[in-house]
């Protein structure tokens, strides 16, 4: 079994203003630049057949050409004590939108079933320790939370595979797809 997902890197102009930010705030445990990525669709466990129907149903979702993606806001998952990990938000973007339903239709196609949310574009900045500080987690926010980065082309999409480890996932490119 492997658990894999779909994403998109992000490009420099992308990633670069979300890493001069990634500090301040004790009790974070920051991801690394290669880690940061928006989540189109998220498949669990798979077994390797049906990888292997997924990653080429995946083909039929590269269509639409690149486009533009634009960083906006950020925020929390969680609330007060409970927070657990903070995000960079992804202005609402249409073919960002039809990208990650075709991700999802591809999953049905190859067999799987997917939990039924509604795709919430973000990229995720960190995860906070249980000690975290609320207040410290609500300055932080408020100290960033006018975040808007130039926008960022986007011409691929990747097929990831995930292993969680003590310190956090680590995620591999499986395969890449153009768009």
């Amino acid at each position: 079994m492997i658990r894999l997902f779909t994403a998109l890197r992000l490009p420099f102009d992308l990633s670069e203003p979300l890493t001069r930010r990634q500090s301040g705030l004790p009790g974070a445990r920051w991801r690394p630049v290669e880690s940061l990525h928006v989540t189109l669709a998220f498949y669990g466990e798979v077994d390797e057949r049906t990888a292997d129907d997924l990653a080429a149903e995946l083909e039929r979702a590269a269509t639409g050409g690149p486009f533009d993606l634009t960083l906006s806001g950020v925020g929390a998952f969680g609330e007060g004590h409970r927070t657990h990990a903070i995000w960079a938000g992804v202005e609402p973007n249409e073919r960002l939108a039809v990208l990650a339903g075709r991700c999802r239709t591809a999953a049905e196609r190859a067999g799987l079933k997917l939990e039924p949310r509604a795709h919430r574009p973000h990229v995720t900045l960190a995860y906070l320790k249980p000690h975290a500080d609320p207040d410290r987690v609500g300055a932080w926010l408020a100290g960033h939370n006018l975040l808007r980065s130039p926008p960022g082309r986007i011409d691929r999409f990747g097929l990831y595979s995930s292993v969680l480890t003590h310190d956090g996932s680590h995620y591999e490119l499986e395969r890449e797809y153009r768009l």
